[in-house]
């Protein structure tokens, strides 16, 4: 998602550019979003999984493209329900369906970054060599698989 300009999800719907959000967070609280890029780092908190990551422009099967000279900032994603950060480690390459929840300022080297909030509805998680093809992550029941598949509906993945 390239500029300020809003682009059309290949579901035909209109998405909200990331640049938009950063620069003005407040007016997008509650609406939907997609946002991909790398993972930097995941950390487990008291109010679920927070992901930190490098945003990078959207290709048409929503999947991140790969040239990191293409970010235009970075983000903060929250799981609220249970996500061990060892399933996204840094350098994942991830989509994340949500809604813009404000935003958070931590430190980030020797400044401050205020980073959006995005509240985790989808995590698509691609491999290196997925091209059309995501792993996506679901709940199973009250726990987590490593990866949905219609297969293992029934079976409950522990961790």
């Amino acid at each position: 998602m390239m500029g300020d300009q809003a682009e059309t999800l290949s579901s035909g719907a209109p998405s909200i550019s990331y640049t938009q959000v950063k620069a003005a967070v407040e007016t997008y609280n509650g609406q939907p979003i997609s946002f991909g890029g790398k993972v930097l780092g995941a950390r487990r908190l008291k109010e679920g999984t927070r992901i930190e990551i490098l945003q990078l422009p959207l290709t048409d099967s929503l999947r991140p493209t790969v040239d990191l000279s293409k970010s235009q900032g970075r983000f903060m994603a929250l799981q609220k329900e249970f996500l061990d950060p060892a399933t996204v480690p840094p350098g994942t390459f991830v989509t994340v369906t949500g809604e813009v929840a404000g935003s958070i300022t931590l430190p980030l080297d020797e400044t401050e970054y205020t980073y959006p909030l995005v509240r985790i509805n989808n995590l698509r998680v691609w491999a290196e060599d997925d091209e059309e093809s995501p792993r996506i992550r679901r709940p199973i029941g009250p726990y987590w698989g490593p990866y949905w598949s219609p297969y293992w509906h029934s079976w409950p993945y522990y961790w």
